[in-house]
């Protein structure tokens, strides 16, 4: 007699089903609601086909479309859709990789000329062709030998093939009149999706590697109904107005040169101003906080970065090495640094250190350069020159949670009151390549993990996400319209100190090893006012616009008040400018709105006179007030004090 499978249920009941059984008999077993609404299944975290035979017992799950890794197989299956109608309309394409990714899905196509919006829209025509036909989506195990000879004509395929182990299973799914490599999983068939749109295609590189050929990429989203897909699609034409690279375009903020090279950003003096004041917030928090400003080279010997494990893993993200100057070795060779770390550590290295001297907080707001590939490189939000607020700590082992509880209330300080972020913590482990034994990672985890949980904050676990010298706590917070970004890290290190033979002399006269925190509030400069262009749509707070007030006399007559108006404030610390031209008032204003000016001051006759202005806040149209100048100097003044968030 067979032996019986037996799966448990979520709510811990068990079935005991012959092997074979398919997800959707089990389904139909349950009740027929939950088969007819069932898209795939999950057993033992591991997601199946509604009608791929159990092989296995363990925990089982039927997920329906209110589950979120039901919108994984929907999208992987879209993406397999997509391939079905480009084969279809263009039969030599070379076919590549379709997965599902966050919001949508893609598929990487060989053709000789990159697709046109006309291509994207006779092939989501011929998408809802297959859509129509209902076609079962199919699953197939196959030898290697017949899955190389299914392929023969697609070498993406093939190397693909190549890859697969010699004990792995080799699957193959077709829809219809296409097939391909794939290990799933699906729908049961093409005509549960419904609800999609091609989004755009691009350029990308075969394995994201720019030495190889360059294939066209087409996006698309695709959800279970009308309303979640208009919403999505609302959500991406809010982002393309919020667009950093439009928005800094448009409002003077920065620029990429192509005689200097991708990712290497020019700071116009407004986008310069933002830096500026978030630099001085940063720093003031900081140094109130017991931190040090230091200061290091930008280059150096790359020993260096031998000694700090960076070049052997992390050599691919760095520069070149240059040769010596004149008297040096000849096998001198220097590298523009890609971290901070290294010259912090030689800092603290450079005297004795007692216990008493601990925590060091060093603190240095530096200009470090990566070798991004080009193909990843995405205006201020990737970028190969980085201006970061690093941070270093030097400190006993005793004093770990304290000093983690300390920078949580900066974090909060920053991203909750200042900038009134929702925000989560991940705590992130191991990566598979990392500096030292299993026993101080353990312990370098198991000290963060006791922060969290003894300050009480909630935290996602993020296996596999560390850095490769420690394990971190990562920030990552939400926009104005949903997207979720990178924020602040604090990472905790055992290694580095112990390569670089760290010490400080204990109260027992000995010598002992301390232990490094790295962190950064904002992360970098360029990704985080990229962020905040997006986020207030480049309708910066009162505090952080690189221009706070706009002083506009109606008349030549009123100019002379004008301009003493904005000298006031310009004494009082406030960033104004006058627009005396002689354009129409209303001219001048829609002008100052475009600019995403806060307050727009209007001195007419009357108010010159009184010594009041007329003033207009960004964003409520035509509606002003009438107030004296006093009362509007004693008004942005406070807000700038208090970092309001407004208007």
């Amino acid at each position: 007699m067979t032996q019986e499978l037996v799966v448990t249920l979520p709510d811990g009941s068990e079935r005991r089903v012959a092997p074979g059984t398919t997800p959707r008999a089990i389904a139909q077993s349950i009740g027929p609601g939950l088969a007819k609404a069932a898209v795939a299944a999950r057993l033992d975290g591991q997601i199946v086909e509604l009608d791929r035979p159990l092989e296995r017992p363990g925990p089982f799950q039927i997920l329906t479309e209110k589950d979120p890794d039901a919108l994984g197989v929907l999208r992987h299956s879209a993406a397999h859709v997509l391939a079905t109608a480009v084969r279809r309309l263009f039969p030599d394409a070379g076919i590549g990789f379709g997965p599902a990714i966050e919001d949508g899905f893609y598929y990487d196509f060989d053709v000789p000329r990159p697709f046109t919006p006309e291509d994207l829209e006779k092939i989501e025509g011929e998408m809802r062709q297959v859509v129509a036909a209902d076609y079962p989506i199919v699953r197939e195990e196959v030898s290697r030998p017949e899955a190389q000879k299914r392929f023969a004509a697609d070498p993406l395929k093939l190397e693909r093939l190549a890859e697969i182990g010699a004990g792995e299973t080799i699957s193959v799914y077709r829809d219809g009149p296409f097939e391909d490599l794939c290990r799933g999983p699906h729908l049961a068939s093409t005509g549960r999706l419904q609800h999609f749109k091609l989004l755009h295609a691009a350029g990308a590189y075969w394995r994201g590697d720019e030495k190889r050929q360059m294939l066209q990429r087409i996006y698309g989203t695709a959800w279970f109904n009308q309303k979640d897909l208009d919403a999505y699609l609302r959500r991406l034409e809010e982002a393309r107005k919020r667009d950093h690279r439009l928005l800094g375009r448009q409002l003077d903020l920065y620029s990429i040169q192509e005689l200097v090279g991708p990712g290497l950003v020019f700071w116009h003096p407004k986008g310069a101003m933002l830096q500026f004041q978030l630099r001085r917030f940063i720093e003031d928090v900081l140094l109130e906080r017991g931190n040090q400003l230091v200061y290091t080279p930008h280059i150096t010997r790359e020993q260096l970065f031998l000694k700090s494990g960076h070049l052997p893993l992390y050599g691919e993200n760095q520069f070149p090495a240059m040769a010596a100057g004149e008297g040096e070795a000849e096998d001198v060779r220097y590298r523009v640094k890609p971290m901070n770390c290294p010259g912090h550590i030689l800092v603290y290295a450079s005297q004795q250190r007692s216990y008493r001297d601990l925590p060091l907080r060093l603190t240095e707001i530096a200009n470090v350069y990566r070798n991004e590939r080009s193909g990843t490189l995405h205006g201020m939000l990737r970028v190969r020159g980085l201006t970061m607020d690093d941070g270093h700590l030097f400190l006993r082992p005793d004093q770990i949670e304290e000093e983690i509880f300390a920078l949580l209330d900066v974090v909060e300080l920053v991203m909750g009151k200042t900038f009134g972020l929702n925000y989560r913590l991940d705590l992130a482990t191991r990566p598979e390549k990392k500096l030292g034994a299993d026993e101080a990672w353990d312990q370098a985890e198991r000290a963060l993990e006791a922060a969290l949980k003894r300050r009480g904050a909630t935290y996602r676990l993020d296996a596999g996400g560390g850095a490769f010298y420690g394990p971190k706590i990562d920030i990552k917070f939400d926009d104005a319209i949903g997207r979720e970004w990178q924020g602040a890290t604090i990472q905790l290190d055992f290694q580095l100190p112990e390569r670089f033979g760290l010490e400080y002399t204990g109260s027992d006269n000995k010598p002992h090893r301390p232990v490094m925190i790295h962190r950064a509030i904002y992360g970098t400069m360029e990704r985080f006012i990229g962020f905040l262009i997006e986020h207030f749509a480049g309708a910066f707070p009162v505090w952080l616009a690189p221009e706070q007030v706009r002083v506009l006399p109606i008349a030549d007559a009123q100019t002379p008040a004008a301009r003493a108006f904005q000298e006031r404030l310009k004494a009082a610390g406030i960033r104004a400018a006058l627009d005396d031209r002689s354009d129409t008032l209303n001219y001048r204003i829609r002008e100052a709105e475009l600019e995403k000016v806060p307050y727009m001051a209007v001195i007419g006759g009357r108010e010159a006179e009184s010594g009041a202005v007329a003033l207009r806040v960004r964003g409520a149209g035509r509606k002003q007030e009438v107030l004296a100048q006093d009362a509007f100097l004693e008004r942005i003044t406070g807000e700038v004090r208090t970092r309001w968030r407004g208007p």
